[in-house]
């Protein structure tokens, strides 16, 4: 059973991402006092007295039709009210009923769903001013306060007691979460809304339009996901790690660590530039199996060699990971748009790959037949067996007489030996070197 969608709507800086964050229990939504900071909907999925929930925020909801952001705003906002199971209301009780509070008011009641009218910022505010919202006519006005806590136990209970369906806690989520990271305006966004079949997720020609990791589900050929749509990464020197983007890109950095796997979305009609080349890498030395879209594809001149061409600059690019996987799409003409997910599955599923003691250790001697560990100062190295330790990425432990006598070049050697004894493409292998717990060398 899916789990009951809770959506919190109102207008900007009343506490809405504040509100989502302390229910989540951490840092997910951007806050700052700043009108229109949460543009996209924020989807995470939470509890509350044994019941789970996933939460939604959403950006603060204006009657202003000029700006193009505010349309934009208005849209998530109504889709979120449309697949809430039931939706919070947020007011600002420091500011009483404000005209914007009314519009958002009118907009719920039209929608005929379950409705928590909680009046944020309650913090030494005289509770006799809650009554100034009953005017609303959205039902009882309850107080909380979002920084400090209060009062939010008591609207999550009635926010639960809501529920037509109960979904259980200690459900397992076995969704795969899939990170889409790329520079800015690649079309990272454009991939998501094309494989959700709707416009979750805002599109620009505008680099920069997507500000925060946003948690979307997705439910594609009877399985469910998780897509964690980021920020466009840019070069180190060009963010200011002070302001909303700055957060925005170590929100970015930390979807690829908790994803399962990476899809990084490179523009076909650019070049893959040294920041492409060190996100990667970051994503390699976080040990997560990634598929590499170049996007565009209808914008590329092509020829029988231009497939050929494309892979040649990222061998070249990418010596430290040549196990990538690549595919080339496009969002515009759909052009091999469905095998985006089935490589996922595919560098997931080797990524989970596991090889019995028994092989390994024939894969090793085999190794040794054929290339003999190198000697230093006299000294041979010796490796007596390896084992698999753990998956995703797979892991392997070599136990030798000495580890310093290991050198980088024998080991990539090893690697290379294991990959073709084992499909591996599209995922890192980590390979730890231990010393043999014994005396004898």
């Amino acid at each position: 059973m899916s789990k009951p969608i809770v959506a919190i709507i109102g207008r900007p800086n009343v506490g809405k991402s504040s509100f989502f964050n302390r229910v989540v229990g951490k840092r997910i939504s951007i806050v700052e006092n700043t009108p229109g900071v949460t543009r996209d909907r924020i989807y995470a999925d939470t509890e509350w007295a044994g019941n789970a929930f996933t939460l939604i925020d959403t950006g603060g909801i204006m009657p202003t039709k000029e700006d193009e952001w505010q349309q934009y705003i208005a849209m998530q906002a109504d889709i979120a009210i449309e697949v809430a199971d039931v939706v919070v209301m947020m007011v600002d009780g420091r500011d009483g009923i404000n005209p914007n509070d009314i519009y958002v008011a009118n907009i719920l009641r039209k929608s005929k769903k379950p409705i928590i009218l909680a009046v944020n910022k309650m913090d030494n505010i005289d509770p006799l001013l809650l009554s100034d919202f009953y005017a609303l006519g959205l039902g009882e006005p309850m107080p909380l306060s979002s920084a400090h806590g209060t009062g939010v136990g008591d609207v999550l209970d009635a926010v639960v007691s809501k529920f037509t369906k109960k979904v259980s806690a200690t459900t397992q989520d076995n969704k795969l979460n899939i990170a889409l990271v790329g520079r800015p305006n690649a079309g990272k966004s454009s991939i998501a809304n094309r494989l959700l079949g709707e416009d979750r997720v805002v599109v620009s020609d505008v680099a920069g339009t997507t500000r925060d990791a946003i948690d979307i589900p997705l439910k594609y050929n009877g399985k469910e996901y998780n897509i964690i749509d980021t920020a466009g990464i840019r070069r180190k020197n060009k963010v200011d790690y002070e302001s909303i983007e700055g957060f925005s890109v170590m929100r970015s950095l930390g979807a690829i660590r908790r994803a399962d796997v990476v899809v990084y979305v490179l523009d076909a009609s650019g070049e893959i530039t040294e920041q492409d080349v060190r996100v990667l890498g970051y994503v390699h030395e976080q040990g997560k199996p990634s598929v590499i879209v170049y996007n565009k594809w209808d914008l590329v001149e092509k020829d029988s060699k231009t497939v050929n061409r494309f892979r040649a600059i990222l061998n070249e690019s990418l010596k430290f990971m040549d196990y990538f996987v690549v595919e080339y799409v496009s969002t515009l003409d759909g052009t091999r748009f469905g095998k985006i997910m089935e490589k996922v599955e595919y560098v997931y599923k080797n990524a989970c790959t596991r090889i019995t003691t028994g092989l390994l250790n024939e894969v090793i001697q085999d190794a040794l037949s054929t290339q003999a560990p190198p000697t230093h100062n006299g000294k041979r190295l010796k490796i007596n067996y390896i084992t698999q330790v753990d998956v995703c990425p797979p892991s392997f432990a070599i136990f030798v007489n000495n580890p310093d006598l290991v050198h980088f070049s024998y080991l990539r050697y090893l690697e290379n030996c294991l990959r073709k004894a084992k499909n591996f493409e599209g995922t890192p292998i980590k390979i730890f070197i231990r010393k043999k717990s014994s005396n004898k060398e």
